[in-house]
């Protein structure tokens, strides 16, 4: 930030948050702190509940078409009459900060660098952090979410862990998920600590 700012270069970041879930708020409303905190210019657009699809795109394409836009946020989940897969994949890569866009998908299958979900990438990090030895861990994730579990399961895989991904229909879940801990445990008792 202090780089661009000698370029006279301002990031910013529009945030689409629709309707009135809590959680969501909280968590839109952290991320323009965030930006204020770093310096960084940010929109909140808030349309109501009652939201059409066909509203929504032609906001994301105004913003696709805002210099002043870097990033986009569109915050899930979005109400049930409004195609979310169509709102996101109208969200330009380049300004996909969430890495949802089917671009930003095939980058991270590809093992490419590009945006990545960010509940995944931290939970990487927290691994990193961790000193989680992953290469040939056997690592177990709950859930086949496009937004969480396959963009984890992915970064594990390209982490070179083996990956087992486990959904509603996974049977004997317990036994999956021991074995997902108990290699955990072996890696731990080998790096000294658990």
């Amino acid at each position: 930030m202090a780089r661009l700012a000698t370029q006279g270069i301002q990031p910013g970041l529009a945030a689409v948050l629709v309707g009135e879930n809590p959680a969501s708020q909280i968590y839109v409303k952290s991320k323009i702190a965030a930006c204020e905190e770093l310096g960084m210019a940010s929109w909140l657009h808030a349309p109501p509940a009652g939201v059409s699809t066909a509203s929504l795109l032609r906001l994301v394409q105004d913003l696709n078409e805002e210099d002043n836009v870097d990033g986009i946020l569109v915050q899930l989940p979005l109400p049930a009459q409004v195609d979310s897969k169509r709102v996101l994949e109208a969200v330009d890569p380049a300004k996909d900060v969430d890495g949802f866009h089917p671009v930003s998908m095939g980058r991270l299958l590809t093992n490419r660098p590009g945006l990545v979900a960010c509940t995944p990438a931290g939970c990487m990090e927290l691994l990193r952090r961790s000193g989680v030895a992953l290469e040939g861990a056997n690592a177990v994730v709950l859930g086949r979410s496009d937004i969480v579990g396959k963009p984890m399961a992915l970064l594990l895989m390209h982490a070179n862990a083996t990956v087992t991904i486990c959904h509603s229909k996974t049977r004997d879940l317990p036994e999956v998920v021991r074995r997902g801990l108990d290699s955990a445990r072996r890696g731990g008792d080998r790096r000294g600590n658990e």
